[in-house]
């Protein structure tokens, strides 16, 4: 696998609560000049990204984020929203209290709510896997696989810890062929983003592999 094929998996990724308009517009150029999957930015910047990039680059956004402990109203409300703006595809954070409660059919409802907002568009669930013990994490594949949601995704960048190689592999062996799986958070190296694409993951949430090659540059 070459770096280009990585790239092309990749979810180039600005979320930093503190972020301006330039640097999205930025990793929107960086997105563009490298053939990433998307770029993954704030919903504030959504409408802007879209009227910049227009169809040469799919917008994505991130909703309930990073907490998820937002109404299941509120996720909807919030997709419809960015989808009004141009988001092509949707993060959403599942709702992690209601999963260490047992409260499995709430969590899949949430989750089937955001998915029927998005309708074609992509929506990729995050759960967090830093937080769950194996058993949520194998709970989650299977409420994922259940909501209709298209992908299955490791953490949001935000919490203790990343994706890691375990948690992948975990996901590709619980999850239904129907999901695919991100993998998000801490990957910083070629050879880590191989090994996550070799595991199972087919999206990479990260900005760090093209901030090495500009360094090379």
């Amino acid at each position: 696998m070459n770096r280009q094929d990585i790239l092309s998996l990749v979810d180039h990724t600005v979320l930093s609560p503190t972020a301006v308009w330039e640097e999205v517009r930025a990793a929107c150029d960086d997105g563009m000049a490298y053939h990433t999957a998307s770029v993954c930015i704030p919903a504030v910047f959504v409408q802007q990204a879209k009227d910049y990039v227009g169809d040469r680059l799919p917008i994505c956004t991130v909703i309930g984020f990073p907490n998820g402990y937002a109404t299941t109203a509120a996720k909807v409300f919030e997709a419809n929203d960015a989808l009004r703006n141009g988001a092509d595809e949707i993060d959403m954070v599942i709702a992690l209290g209601k999963l260490r409660a047992r409260q499995y059919d709430e969590v899949l409802a949430d989750i089937q709510a955001v998915k029927a907002a998005c309708g074609d568009r992509v929506l990729k669930v995050i759960v967090e896997t830093c937080l769950l013990t194996e058993e949520e994490k194998i709970k989650m594949c299977e409420i994922v696989s259940l909501s209709g949601a298209d992908y299955i995704k490791t953490s949001t960048g935000f919490s203790k810890g990343g994706a890691t190689k375990e948690d992948v592999a975990l996901f590709a062996a619980h999850v239904s062929p129907s999901v695919k799986i991100k993998a998000a958070g801490g990957i910083s190296t070629w050879e880590d983003a191989e090994e996550f694409v070799r595991l199972g993951a087919s999206r990479l949430g990260t900005s760090r592999l093209i901030r090495l090659i500009k360094e090379k540059t």
